[in-house]
């Protein structure tokens, strides 16, 4: 180990065990993009108001995202002497309150209360990882994210980061290649395939000149695994770039990153300047005699560019669009040169497993799906954030476990996993296991993370018609069967959604999805009727009802819905007459009200509104007329 590295860490060390003497009480609050959409600045601004009213001299911190997005903002306070309390959802009022109640008082005000840290217990809050929304998770590539200040590489040190980077300067290329190979870690952007075979291939190929590339383009709508990492992270993806630039005889790593992430990129530019300024980027690595560069590109946002050829004509400046492989980029990729690329999570993998060793990080997993992976789980769950679970959990203890099941107790639909390329898997497979391999033989995929799941009032044909509307429109269309089959695809999907399906689209939707997914020259279109696909798959009966009854059961698409109003249980409140955008609803007040069927737009104003206790507005389906929007 270089002897530079060892400095480098003791520093580090003695930085941290000073910031864990200091006697003053500790804040971390969580400053990630979630934190912040939830008001995470607005409450350090008035944490610093509170400190300052109480004469409290305090060190805050703000961190990243721990994944608890249900709960954001949130807020840990270290006072000396007592537990680290978490707390959420807190509010700029409520920060006034935390400090005058736990630094002022110290009372740990466990109404607001997450849990604490460790094994502590105070006034009846459990610990934070004894919870039923972290205790089935394994946080290993987050194991950081949240606890650390992802702007001080001191911090990264001092919990072991870099250490990869000097054992693998240590060890030499092969032995890199060889433990990711005793790791069984595969790919975590989407495919699987295994990541020492594809370095191997790379380093095997021939030409001096070769490429690393990190793939930050997460598109996926409802994914965000690969933006919390960054910004809560950052020098994890760095050490595993490096890594791999060293086994592979690489001198140059590009970070493609789109540019509608503005946090992660500032974040990830502060982590390369102190990488460089500690000798761990440029002509000497640790005094190593390797060189390794990093350089930032910004994507302008074309889910396209997920792809890897795509990828790469962007870096090289030209228009993101697929070319017909082979050659593999691992052959010839950027510029002609063999190139690597990986996404976010898997580089952060490799670190870890250079750090811990592979034993350590294929101690969880499956026999072909090693390690842990993290997930955004979203939709109508009850608990939506960012996990991390072993792969070959099942999908139950994902929803009903860590998520603590579907909002309002409805019955589950669907889970659809793998994002826009992905599949929509029945509530009947809930004990099936996630893995690559078990998600592949279900019709579905593993992707990079994402899971949509889904309540009965989910329309699983109006599902599968939103996603083959973002791919159609993310379509580079230089093939035409994803530019032309895609859009055929989409016509039918909405024609069911408004009653102007066929019995024959049935068997024509399906001829198309295998027309589309062979004849595509690259993944987004190969895989983009992958919703349509399994919806027919499971929900079959939603669409013949769509066609032949001409009604939606999930009372979803408007075009198949329509609203009265129930004369016994009107009170005449003219709720719902306030709301509708249409002036649909007549009566006077006080007395029953009616909708104006050629007026109503089916907006489902008037339910809402409507109070519960009253609820004599009715959804039905069966409507025939087709609606504008």
């Amino acid at each position: 180990m270089s002897r530079s590295f060892e400095d480098l860490r003791a520093r580090a060390l003695k930085r941290w065990e000073f910031l864990q003497a200091d006697p003053r009480p500790r804040i971390l609050i969580g400053t990630a993009t979630c934190g912040r959409s939830a008001g995470a600045l607005e409450v350090r601004d008035a944490l610093r108001q509170a400190l300052a009213a109480w004469g409290i001299e305090a060190r805050l911190i703000e961190v990243g995202c721990i994944g608890l997005c249900y709960a954001e903002p949130v807020v840990a306070i270290a006072r000396p002497g007592m537990p680290t309390v978490c707390y959420g959802e807190v509010t700029s009022e409520r920060a006034a309150e935390l400090v005058a109640r736990y630094l002022a008082g110290g009372d740990p005000a466990a109404e607001y209360a997450l849990g604490t840290l460790g094994k502590a217990r105070v006034d009846g809050i459990l610990p934070l990882f004894d919870t039923p929304v972290l205790k089935r998770q394994v946080r290993r590539t987050l194991g950081r994210c949240g606890w650390i200040d992802p702007t001080d590489i001191d911090q990264y040190l001092a919990h072991g980061g870099y250490g990869g980077l000097a054992r693998a300067l240590e060890a030499g290329p092969a032995a890199v290649i060889e433990q990711l190979r005793a790791a069984g870690l595969r790919g975590r952007g989407g495919a699987g395939f295994p990541t020492w075979r594809k370095w191997q291939l790379c380093r095997e190929a021939a030409g001096s000149d070769k490429y690393l590339v990190c793939n930050a383009d997460e598109g996926d709508p409802g994914a965000f695994m690969n933006r919390a990492l960054l910004e809560s992270d950052p020098h994890a993806v760095l050490e595993g770039m490096l890594i791999g630039g060293h086994a592979l005889g690489a001198r140059t790593g590009y970070i493609y990153c789109r540019a509608e992430y503005p946090l992660a990129l500032e974040r990830l530019r502060t982590a390369l300047a102190q990488a460089e300024a500690y000798g761990l980027l440029g002509d000497d690595v640790l005094g190593s005699g390797f060189r390794f560069d990093i350089k930032v590109k910004e994507g302008a946002g074309a889910f396209v560019c997920g792809e890897e050829t795509a990828l790469i004509g962007s870096i090289e400046g030209r228009r993101g669009m697929p070319r017909p492989r082979p050659p593999f980029p691992a052959a010839a990729g950027l510029w002609g040169r063999p190139t690597i690329i990986n996404n976010v999570e898997t580089l952060a993998c490799v670190s870890l497993i250079l750090q811990k060793g592979p034993a350590w990080f294929a101690q969880y997993g499956t026999e072909q799906s090693k390690g842990t992976k993290t997930f955004s789980l979203v939709g109508q769950v009850q608990r939506p954030g960012l996990i991390e679970v072993p792969l070959g959990i099942r999908l139950r203890e994902m929803i009903f476990d860590i998520g603590e099941g579907l909002i309002g107790g409805r019955p589950l639909k669907g889970v659809q996993t793998g994002g826009p390329s992905g599949g929509c898997l029945p509530a009947a497979l809930l004990d099936a296991p996630v893995d690559y391999d078990s998600l592949k033989a279900a019709g579905s995929i593993m992707g990079s993370g994402g899971m949509v799941v889904m309540d009965d009032t989910t329309c699983m044909v109006d599902f599968a018609r939103y996603f083959l509307d973002f791919a159609q429109q993310e379509s580079c269309g230089a093939c035409p069967p994803c530019r032309l089959g895609t859009k055929q695809m989409l016509d039918i999907l909405t024609d069911f959604t408004e009653g102007k399906g066929s019995a024959g689209d049935l068997d024509l939707l399906e001829d198309l999805a295998r027309g589309v997914a062979k004849g595509s020259l690259c993944g987004l279109g190969q895989t983009a009727p992958n919703p349509a696909v399994t919806t027919l798959r499971y929900f079959r009966d939603e669409y013949e009802a769509h066609v032949h009854a001409r009604q939606c059961p999930a009372g979803a698409c408007r075009a198949l819905i329509s609203f009265q109003i129930d004369a016994d249980r009107c009170i005449g409140c003219s709720a719902c007459k306030r709301v509708c955008p249409t002036d649909a609803i007549r009566g006077d007040r006080k007395q029953a009200h009616r909708i104006e069927q050629d007026r109503c737009i089916r907006c489902g104003a008037c339910l809402d509104a409507c109070p519960p206790k009253v609820a004599a507005v009715e959804r039905l389906s069966g409507n025939f007329v087709p609606v504008e929007a």
